[in-house]
């Protein structure tokens, strides 16, 4: 029985750009929603709110929209792939589970989040908010993705 659920754990080793796809397409709904829900409920109104005098300043329109469909898309393709990467070290586990999504959240939402504060383009003490609703992101990206992975073995 042991055996059966270490082999089951196991990851394929070559990456197989069909599940690679299916899986990167199903975790994008869940980033999709979470990426949408904290820009209109948080980030929209602080960028309204700090860059009040910028122009047009995180305005919204179909062309927008999309692009972010395609950024939240591509963001989704790194964390599956980062994953896929950490599972083919640990194994399909918490502990890649963990290390994947914190490792995603620090290359592109601390990153960006400290960035911005940096260029006084967000207030520091927004971080504090906007930070953790996005490791949460990267967390669950990071376990429907193992899960999934699990799946498909």
């Amino acid at each position: 029985m042991k055996k059966r659920l270490m082999q089951k754990r196991q990851i394929e080793k070559h990456f197989n750009i069909k599940d690679f796809i299916l899986i990167t397409i199903i975790v994008s709904v869940w980033v999709n929603a979470s990426e949408v829900f904290r820009y209109f409920v948080l980030v929209r109104p602080e960028m309204h709110d700090y860059l009040s005098l910028v122009p047009n300043v995180a305005d919204m329109n179909w062309a927008i929209f999309a692009i972010w469909g395609v950024w939240d898309t591509l963001l989704t393709a790194l964390y599956v792939f980062l994953f896929w990467l950490c599972a083919n070290a640990f194994g399909n586990n918490t502990r890649s589970i963990l290390i994947s999504g914190f490792m995603s959240w620090c290359f592109f939402f601390l990153l960006f989040w400290v960035g911005l504060a940096n260029m006084n383009l967000s207030s520091w003490s927004y971080l504090l908010v906007v930070l953790p609703l996005a490791l949460v992101e990267t967390m669950v990206a990071a376990f429907i993705t193992a899960k999934l992975y699990l799946r498909r073995a």
